[in-house]
């Protein structure tokens, strides 16, 4: 029997190793470095901004000193609903792909139709929307338009990041499940999706931060109008979010304190998100915690 070749580390190699340790941190360094330059930059602008009569008050058509409130809960509702509708499909979907589908013809056509979905522009899944639930279905720039088209935009990505949870699950947790006396279906739900929790959770905060950000889709569906009530939990009613409304702002140019309102905007935006993922990362320690 043939030895295995004894590999030894040379002064170049480990020159090489240094350097190549070097280039990535400088790399991850420089992303750190922009990411705190851009929140920073948009903090700046918005921070003087930000006081409880701008969050709390109705927005201003023609005068200055209007607020977001509207905007605030639009944008929440929104994204609630979209996952509402999104979250089901696309788990089934994920857990049908990672333990029912097995390898075939369906699972590689099945995996083609999510990531076609997944590539497809926002701005190609807003004129979808518009055609099909603004003009065809009669629903007009509606809270129902948005929500739907929006859960056409999380679908693929909570579908795929269900189905790779799910593929990271060790198979000796599963086998010892089995051997336990354990169905499929309880191994699913008690062992697997248990597992792959922390994934999952993280995929959905990343699918929350996308569609609270997301304009192009919500221009089109959802309208460039707040409704007068407040709050309105209507689904026939228009549905400005803080994105859209960013973007009237800017593009309009007739309100006199627009950049004022677009920076607060803006700096609304950001502390949401970096409060969702704050909040994920959290939620990923006490899980952890909870199953050592």
């Amino acid at each position: 029997m043939r030895a295995m070749p004894v590999f030894r580390r040379s002064r170049s190699s480990k020159l090489v190793d240094r350097l190549m340790r070097g280039v990535l941190w400088s790399i991850a360094i420089l992303f750190v470095v922009v990411l705190i330059l851009f929140v920073g930059a948009i903090l700046k602008q918005g921070w003087p901004v930000l006081n409880l009569s701008f969050l709390t008050k109705m927005p201003e058509t023609l005068d200055a000193g209007g607020g977001i409130k509207p905007q605030i809960f639009n944008s929440i509702y929104l994204v609630v609903l979209s996952l509402g509708l999104s979250l089901p499909v696309g788990l089934g979907a994920g857990v049908y792909m990672a333990e029912y589908a097995g390898k075939g013809r369906t699972l590689n056509f099945l995996r083609l139709c999510i990531e076609t979905l997944a590539a497809t522009p926002s701005i190609v899944l807003a004129l979808f929307g518009m055609i099909v639930f603004v003009q065809a279905m009669g629903w007009s720039f509606s809270i129902r338009s948005g929500a739907l088209t929006l859960a056409l935009l999380n679908i693929p990505v909570i579908t795929r990041v269900t189905e790779v949870s799910l593929l990271g699950v060790p198979r000796e947790l599963k086998e010892a499940s089995y051997g336990l006396g354990a169905t499929k279906l309880q191994t699913i739900l008690k062992v697997a999706l248990p597992y792959a929790a922390t994934g999952i959770l993280t995929g959905l905060v990343l699918t929350a931060g996308r569609a609270f950000g997301e304009s192009a889709i919500l221009v089109f569906t959802a309208g460039t109008n707040a409704s007068a009530h407040f709050p309105d939990f209507r689904l026939t009613v228009p549905g400005e979010t803080l994105s859209v409304h960013l973007w009237y702002v800017t593009s309009d140019g007739t309100l006199p304190d627009a950049r004022e309102i677009a920076a607060g905007t803006a700096a609304v935006m950001i502390i949401v998100l970096l409060s969702l993922n704050l909040l994920v990362r959290l939620v990923d320690r006490i899980i952890r915690r909870r199953t050592r």
